[in-house]
């Protein structure tokens, strides 16, 4: 019994030095994180650029934090710094350091992002969120480089044509800065075309107050739009349409393969999920051939 027992328990020196080479391996695993950490030692990461592009995302909206959803403040730094500056895109915490508000800065960005730019001191002087008192300590330390400078924008009764306007053109509009010019271009050649002035109102971040804004600046051409060939789109090139689900682009796809080409519109509404809401805003967009 004791002979078969040993026999069981013994190991061979092959088998001995492979524990022994088993038992580093596991040990060194242990060990690597606590090496690394000895010997890497992590950088602190510097959020002082992160925050001043958050401070740069607080609008003036009913005077709200876009973070928390409350109130901005009004405090200002108990010592303002004077220096010469140039007022426009001056980034927040240097608005900070001349003695302004987080609500002032708010508007002030607010201002610069629906398309203003400042030509000349009254140009500041003129934002109802700078007081008089403020005009007057900062009106000596402003240098607009280009002061007498000659905007671009709109004459009074010159119109931008919205279906060929480039996104140079588009900055023309009064209250169109690059970044609404892109999405207007984006969504335009999603769509296929404007039909009429109100699609606007479907690029995001034009509201109501910034449609009635633009609206008089800007004309349509109907006849431009690019068609969508329903007969032989795929569901990718479908799917880009704003005006329809996913769901209802697969099931037009589908029911083509189903039924042959479309003639018509009329031919559409046997699509349960399409209807005469849809098919009346498609309609202008669709080619049968």
């Amino acid at each position: 019994m004791k002979s078969r027992l040993k026999n069981y328990l013994s190991i061979t020196k092959k088998e001995w030095n492979g524990m022994v080479i088993l038992l580093f391996v596991i040990a060194a695993v242990l060990a690597a994180p606590y090496g690394y950490r000895y010997f890497q030692k992590d950088e602190a990461i510097d959020f002082r650029d992160f925050n001043k592009d958050v401070a740069l995302l607080k609008r003036a909206n009913g005077g709200r934090d876009i973070e928390s959803g409350g109130p901005l403040s009004d405090t200002k730094i108990a010592k303002p710094v004077l220096y010469v500056f140039n007022p426009n895109n001056l980034p927040a915490q240097q608005w900070k350091q001349l003695g302004f508000s987080d609500k002032q800065i708010a508007i002030i960005k607010n201002y610069e992002t629906r398309g203003g730019h400042f030509n000349s001191k009254e140009d500041v002087k003129k934002m109802y969120s700078i007081t008089a008192a403020d005009y007057q300590r900062i009106e000596p330390y402003i240098k607009i480089p280009d002061e007498g400078y000659i905007s671009n924008k709109l004459a009074a009764g010159e119109t931008i044509e919205l279906n060929s306007a480039d996104s140079a053109k588009l900055t023309r509009i009064h209250g169109i800065g690059p970044a609404f010019a892109q999405r207007i271009i984006e969504y335009r050649k999603r769509l296929g075309g404007f039909l009429n002035k109100e699609q606007l109102r479907e690029v995001y971040g034009i509201d109501a107050e910034k449609y009635h804004d633009i609206q008089n600046q800007v004309t349509i051409n109907p006849l431009i739009i690019t068609k969508i060939n329903i007969n032989r789109v795929d569901f990718e090139g479908l799917r880009k349409f704003p005006y329809l689900t996913n769901k209802q682009t697969n099931a037009v796809i589908q029911y083509r393969a189903q039924h042959g080409n479309y003639h018509s519109i009329n031919d559409m509404k046997q699509i349960a999920i399409l209807d005469e809401v849809i098919l009346r805003k498609i309609e202008p967009y669709l080619s049968f051939k």
